[in-house]
């Protein structure tokens, strides 16, 4: 080939037998372990995952407050999903809802006393619960592997998310 022809494109091949097993493998592993720990959350503590999502935010936020479009960004969701569901939070007094003080075009979500008491009773079966159903069925080097796969993916859509324009993804609870 001569610097002026151009070099034949190379299709790009699709994933083989064996890659779409291992695949489907993750996937419906990762999903049965979510709904496993979905369940548990639900029976021990009568959260939801996205309960336990916005008061982990909360709780880790300055002053247990954040705006509400940053909360969303936060736990990767969309503003009217959040909308709805902090309307049913609200609803519970898991959270109340505040004009914010620096700029009243938007509103504060402000964790309150029983939603916090909620989230610390949950966090410790939530967190047994993570134990048995993750850490200890792996080896520790298993384990480091996951954490491996999981900063590769994470890079990976991180960097396809900025060539489309979208947002990184955010941490998982």
């Amino acid at each position: 080939m001569t610097h002026d022809t151009p070099r034949p494109r190379r299709a790009r091949q699709l994933p083989t037998t064996e890659q779409l097993r291992i695949w489907r493998d993750f996937i419906e592993t990762a999903d049965a372990l979510r709904s496993e720990l979905t369940a548990r959350l639900q029976s021990e503590s009568s959260l939801s995952s996205g309960d336990y999502a916005v008061l982990l935010a909360l709780s880790e936020a300055e002053g247990h407050r954040m705006r509400s479009s940053e909360l969303a960004a936060h736990i990767d969701w969309e503003r009217s999903r959040l909308s709805h569901h902090l309307g049913r939070m609200e609803r519970r007094e898991l959270i109340r809802r505040e004009e914010c003080a620096a700029d009243n075009r938007g509103a504060e979500i402000v964790l309150t006393p029983t939603g916090l008491q909620s989230f610390r009773g949950s966090t410790v079966p939530h967190l047994r619960a993570v134990r048995e159903l993750f850490v200890d069925a792996l080896t520790p080097e298993q384990l480091i592997a996951a954490g491996d796969l999981a900063a590769t993916l994470r890079a990976q859509l991180t960097a396809s998310g900025r060539r489309r324009g979208s947002a990184a993804p955010t941490k998982a609870t």
